[in-house]
């Protein structure tokens, strides 16, 4: 009931003040102004007041408000784990199909040997020299000389 009071006398005020503007010929200002007045008195009229009121006092609500929360927290949280540990989308992903493939046909894949294999580590890759023909090397020696130029 006091909610209602306050959001009607909120959108008189608002629609005052737009009256007002309006008189000193700032109409787009003044439409601008009664348009946010109105949603107060917008809001009372269709209930939705009422049932902020309603659930603001309410336990049950600020309990499932909580158990969100708490969804939300475990979700993000198992999110952070999987970035950490470097799963990415599309290993996810193929990881997915093939825990799904194994799982429609498990004869047809490979035997298990106790622990799963991982595939072999790629070689080291040996320093590509770049277009002008100069190595890495030769790269931070320029820099290291422009550096001193400046005298840093």
């Amino acid at each position: 009931m006091i909610a209602e009071t306050v959001c009607s006398a909120v959108s008189a005020a608002g629609l005052g003040i737009a009256a007002i503007t309006a008189y000193r010929k700032r109409f787009l200002r003044a439409t601008r102004i009664a348009a946010y007045s109105l949603v107060p008195l917008g809001l009372v009229m269709t209930g939705v007041v009422e049932w902020l009121a309603d659930t603001a006092f309410s336990p049950v609500a600020w309990a499932g408000f909580g158990v969100l929360g708490a969804a939300w927290f475990l979700f993000m949280t198992t999110r952070a784990v999987e970035r950490r540990r470097g799963i990415a989308g599309k290993e996810r992903k193929a990881a997915g199909e093939a825990s799904h493939a194994e799982a429609i046909a498990p004869a047809a894949s490979a035997p298990s040997l106790g622990r799963t294999a991982r595939p072999a580590a790629r070689p080291a890759a040996a320093p590509r020299a770049t277009d002008s023909g100069k190595s890495g090397a030769d790269d931070f020696s320029d820099i290291e000389a422009i550096l001193k130029k400046h005298g840093i």
